[in-house]
């Protein structure tokens, strides 16, 4: 019998080595949606702060903490990432556990501002896009949030979309090593 709760959303699926450009499964822990009541999105950023360090990021942006991290994702919406959220939380805002709906991945190596290129219609260099940076848009026909990491650029989409994910990645994964190696 398959083990269900040892399945991830890119179960066999990755990771993915082509050319210079790794795209591997990221583990983000517990995804809790953060939607403040009205006027209280500064008292729930002093209370992300104080029970996680970190408030509650400004447009297209990312706070982070050892172990915790806050994604913008739409306006007034962010994700906590990583720990259970704070009880103290639920008094400015509506949560909603988002953990088993989403796929997280990361697309990492000198080629991945190329690859994305072909797939998003956004500009993600680094001098546009800098480290700490997050933005919600289109992957092909897919909505996916996306945003800068030391490491590379993280990727999440519907989890009901992860294998489509990957296929087009991969694809172009291919296509831009392929041209690489052609010179």
């Amino acid at each position: 019998m398959v083990d269900l709760t040892a399945l991830t959303p890119c179960s066999g699926l990755l990771p993915l080595r082509k050319g210079t450009v790794t795209l591997s499964e990221l583990d983000p822990g517990r995804i809790t949606s953060l939607m403040p009541f009205g006027g209280q999105r500064a008292a729930l950023s002093a209370a992300l702060e104080r029970a996680h360090g970190l408030g509650f990021p400004a447009p297209g942006r990312v706070t982070q903490t050892e172990g915790a991290t806050c994604l913008w994702t739409a306006r007034d919406q962010a994700f906590l990432m990583g720990p259970d959220p704070d009880p103290a939380l639920a008094d400015h805002a509506a949560m909603t556990d988002q953990s088993d709906a989403w796929a997280v991945v990361l697309l990492a190596g000198e080629d991945t501002e190329d690859v994305l290129a072909r797939l998003v219609p956004i500009d993600l260099r680094p001098a546009a896009f800098p480290e700490g940076s997050a933005a919600r848009t289109l992957c092909q026909h897919m909505t996916v949030s996306i945003s800068r990491r030391a490491e590379g650029l993280q990727i999440m989409c519907f989890r009901s979309m992860a294998r489509t994910l990957a296929h087009e990645i991969a694809d172009v994964m291919a296509s831009v090593a392929g041209r690489r190696a052609a010179g």
